[in-house]
């Protein structure tokens, strides 16, 4: 019996995606955006770490190496998703669209919170909710009408409010998790699936079907696509959500919430509005 996560993402697979893609000539270009926001981030921080460790990297991350820390290590979480990493042993963890891809995000999160050293800095960029909804959509549409059910083809991506929880809950303080949103207008279908072969996205959920798609569902997908998804000119729309997370490792030094009760002044005072006892009317030019 298995007490763990379940097991959406077959690790294999991934891997298999993503040396596929380091052979694909083009633009990994929502790679390249994630680390260049996440370096944009990094320079707001104002400060050179010593030790940086990359977990599931990609050529893109460069950017990040080059001017955050002074040493590198990488790492891939392969299969069982163990970060082996001593703990406390690093200054910052960067992470470039890598980390939905996970089977247990709220225990890696966890492990990379115990590999940083105190006042150490968390980064990562991943796909959020709103990614391929189009895509998901319109599989589901088109399996629905000539199958009569779904099967999983487009993976499940967590909604930025969830992960902002996922870091308080892996013990980060002053957690901040922020979402970017980016629409492609793609000429055609094959192009889109072509970006997505290139950054290394194509299905890797463990649960999907091993046989090809019939001719009738990708007929039924592509006219619904172009039905609900598409420009006048019949260009097609994808959706790509950035989630970036930020997260520190307790220090005494940091800024900490002031303990209920403490205030100096009513927050009535501050506003110089009239403070009312509880259950008291609210005349109408208040409500």
């Amino acid at each position: 019996m298995n007490d763990g996560p379940p097991r959406l993402f077959d690790h294999h697979a991934i891997a298999l995606h993503r040396r596929r893609a380091m052979q694909i000539a083009g633009d990994a270009f929502l790679a390249r955006e994630a680390a260049e926001g996440l370096a944009e981030r990094l320079v707001a921080v104002n400060r050179r770490f010593v030790r940086g460790l990359e977990i599931d990297g990609r050529p893109a991350s460069s950017v990040l190496r080059r001017a955050a820390a002074e040493h590198w290590d990488a790492v891939e979480l392969g299969h069982d998703e163990v970060l082996l990493v001593e703990p406390e042993s690093i200054d910052l963890a960067v992470s470039v669209l890598a980390l939905h891809a996970v089977n247990d995000l709220p225990g890696v999160l966890a492990q990379i919170r115990r590999a940083l050293k105190p006042d150490g800095l968390f980064l990562a960029a991943l796909f959020g909710g709103a990614t391929l909804f189009e895509l998901r959509e319109s599989f589901a549409a088109a399996e629905i009408e000539t199958t009569g059910g779904v099967s999983p083809r487009v993976a499940p991506f967590a909604d930025v409010r969830d992960l902002g929880g996922l870091l308080q809950r892996a013990g980060f303080a002053l957690p901040v998790a922020d979402v970017e949103r980016t629409t492609v207008l793609y000429r055609d279908f094959a192009t889109l699936v072509r970006d997505l072969r290139l950054h290394g996205e194509t299905n890797a959920l463990a649960e999907r079907r091993r046989t090809p798609l019939s001719h009738a569902t990708f007929a039924a997908l592509l006219a619904h696509y172009a039905a609900h998804h598409a420009e006048p000119d019949g260009r097609l729309r994808a959706t790509f959500e950035i989630v970036y997370l930020t997260g520190w490792a307790p220090h005494a030094s940091q800024q900490k919430p002031l303990a209920p009760g403490s205030a100096k002044a009513r927050l009535a005072q501050a506003l110089e509005t009239e403070e009312r006892s509880a259950g008291e009317p609210v005349p109408p030019a208040q409500r």
